[in-house]
């Protein structure tokens, strides 16, 4: 079988299995489990068979003309590099696991037959865009992911908070789509194509008129589903959905798809000085500000979204330096520890058998309790804050070692000034990172919050999956030295320079919070006078549903109020409520875009009550007032159409003398 044959295959099993799944989920419940996992386990292997095949050479194209479209074709076409063979393995991976996952942290839950078809559409999806040739063909791949998120993250539809999350996930990304949209049709008419082999070979020679005006069109779209500052606000309200969802967002699709994105048309974006510094900017303030927000988060999803949210900063820092094969080095490495951390941090909220909103300072004794989650995530958590010989370390170097090329102008065609600010704000959050990462752990491992209610072990294969995601988040930074071609034949190995700096901020960041942990916990030991303990047991564990519905933190309504021992309080100070909210984007949004439209549509109300309906009455009240004056003429009786008939007779004699009399 050739390889562009296995490669149609890779996401045409998960679809199949995406169709199956919807249609024998009610008359054959038993099926379901077998078609969430066996296509995406098939894709997987077949994924790596590919990337086998393809080695890392000269990329391989194959396309279809189905039907003319015009000047400007569409083609089916697929291209095979070593980008797109390493990503679509990582996809495969981790959709996998997510699917094994799921079997038993949604085993009880009747809704899990569309949940697991959607999955599969959704990693057929991200498959889709990976291995596309052609614009038009990875933007339906595109948009069905879009999509699928409003479904899944709204998978507990009867809450208020996941509809909420759902619709803003989807109303955010679709106000980046409509320019990414706009863009890929300039690209096209300027290119002549939509094959990205065509457009990469009109870039080369000079054949794109409005570089500029593109690269920000598109860049708009990426914004949006990479969840990249401004457009990245929806992500953490996108927590209200099954945590394997998270997993599966965070790590190997939609918010990966825009990286990918300008990661295989990185020239198009090259070709404007003015894109690349608007790119750096928009890295560097995510990445900031993403870090500063996750050390104010109690709930420990809404820290790992705002650490994806940072950490898709360094991959687009690395695409405005110039260096693909930075940003997908750590697109792939991210996704294995982050995925380890989002399925970690289900482990937890499963112990308790409480909702997905899982309370940091209201966590203890965990580590007896779970301990396959808890050495997984330690390794993850290692990896996040780039400690070597971790993963994380040698990603996260690479897009700093690129970053100081480009200050130093060794870069062609990058300004000097967005090598600095993505090396800056790269270093910056490599000390926040590590920062919240440890923070994390104290909190959830060492805290001394109300003793969590036991509900039992976990089933074997969500802490088997943990296992599995354990090894890349450990390994993979020592094998990607064997995978140079696969990255353009370009050495991702770090720089004497770099690594000092990146390995010495991040231990400051956690030896500086580890003291700031040990303060705040020594003044919370001392009670004031008077005060009474709280006892755990007065406040049983909710559903997670019930949870989410009334807002009720992990473990049952304890200690409401902020946590004193709460490092992140201590470090950021007066920064800590402002940061916690997310810096209050969500409400200036509200106050320039939701009011204004509520106002408009209120106006609109008024409108369409007061004036339009009033014309509409007073049209219709005209000719009843007319015929309701004939009804009363129309009595039926003689003599009144007889006296009518006489009268009428006088008054035109009558009319008739005056007139004469006026002529003589």
């Amino acid at each position: 079988m050739t390889t562009t044959t296995l490669a149609v295959l890779v996401p045409l099993l998960p679809f199949l299995g995406a169709v199956a799944g919807l249609l024998l989920g009610r008359t054959a419940p038993g099926f379901v489990r077998p078609l969430a996992v066996l296509p995406a386990l098939a894709a997987a292997v077949l994924a790596v068979i590919v990337a086998v095949r393809q080695g890392g050479g000269r990329a391989i194209d194959a396309s279809t003309q189905l039907t003319p479209t015009g000047s400007v074709p569409i083609d089916l076409a697929l291209h095979l590099d070593g980008f797109a063979a390493l990503v679509a393995v990582l996809v495969g991976v981790v959709a996998t696991c997510v699917q094994l996952y799921s079997t038993g942290y949604l085993r009880d839950d009747p809704r899990y037959p569309s949940y697991a078809a959607l999955v599969s559409l959704f990693t057929s999806a991200m498959l889709l865009v990976v291995y596309s040739g052609d614009l038009m063909v990875l933007l339906v791949g595109w948009e069905i992911m879009g999509i699928c998120s409003y479904f899944l993250v709204g998978h507990y539809w009867e809450t208020p908070e996941a509809r909420a999350a759902s619709l803003k996930a989807f109303l955010v990304t679709k106000l980046g789509d409509v320019p990414f949209l706009f863009g890929l049709f300039a690209l096209a008419a300027d290119a002549g194509t939509f094959r990205i082999t065509g457009i990469l070979g009109a870039v080369g020679s000079g054949g794109l008129d409005h570089p500029t005006l593109i690269a920000l069109l598109l860049l708009a779209g990426v914004a949006g589903k990479s969840a990249q500052f401004p457009l990245h606000t929806w992500l953490p309200d996108a927590m209200a959905g099954p945590t394997p969802v998270s997993a599966l967002i965070h790590a190997a699709t939609m918010v990966a798809a825009g990286v990918y994105f300008v990661a295989r048309l990185l020239p198009v974006f090259a070709a404007s000085a003015a894109a690349l510094t608007v790119l750096a900017v928009m890295a560097a303030v995510t990445m900031v500000g993403s870090a500063l927000a996750a050390l104010a988060q109690d709930d420990i999803k809404r820290v790992l979204a705002y650490s994806t949210i940072g950490q898709l900063g360094y991959m687009t820092g690395a695409l405005a330096v110039g260096d693909r094969g930075a940003a997908v080095f750590h697109l792939i490495s991210h996704g294995a520890f982050k995925a380890l951390l989002f399925l970690g941090a289900g482990v937890i909220i499963h112990a308790a058998g409480t909702n997905s909103l899982a309370a940091m300072s209201r966590m203890s004794g965990l580590p007896k309790r779970i301990p396959d989650a808890y050495w997984t995530m330690t390794i993850a958590l290692f990896a996040l804050a780039a400690i070597p010989p971790f993963a994380g370390f040698f990603s996260k170097e690479a897009v700093l070692v690129a970053a100081e090329h480009a200050s130093l102008g060794d870069t062609t065609g990058v300004p000097s000034g967005a090598g600095w600010t993505v090396l800056v704000a790269g270093l910056l959050t490599a000390l926040l990172t590590a920062a919240y990462a440890t923070r994390l752990w104290l909190l959830a491992f060492r805290g001394h919050g109300p003793a969590v209610p036991d509900h039992g072990r976990q089933p074997l294969v969500m802490n088997g999956v943990l296992w599995v995601l354990a090894v890349p988040s450990l390994a993979f930074g020592l094998a990607v030295t064997y995978l140079d071609d696969w990255f353009d034949g370009h050495a991702l190995t770090p720089t004497v320079t770099t690594a000092v700096l990146g390995t010495g901020v991040a231990l400051v960041g956690g030896l500086v919070t580890y003291g700031a942990w040990r303060h705040t916990t020594a003044m919370a030991a001392r009670p004031p006078i008077g005060a009474v303990a709280a006892h755990p047991e007065d406040s049983p564990a909710v559903s997670e549903a019930e949870a989410i519905a009334t807002h009720t933190p992990a473990y049952g309504d304890i200690a409401s109020a902020p946590d004193p021992a709460d490092p992140g309080r201590l470090l950021l100070g007066p920064l800590h409520r402002h940061a916690a909210v997310g810096f209050h984007l969500d409400a200036v949004y509200h106050a320039l875009f939701v009011r204004p439209v509520l106002a408009g549509a209120e106006l609109v109300r008024f409108l369409d009550r007061e004036v339009v309906e009033t014309y509409v009455r007073g049209a219709g009240a005209v000719p009843r007032l007319l015929g309701a004056g004939v009804r009363r003429a129309q009595t039926g009786n003689v003599q009144t159409y007889l006296s009518a008939l006489l009268a009428g007779s006088v008054v035109l004699a009558i009319a008739a003398v005056i007139v004469a009399a006026v002529g003589a």
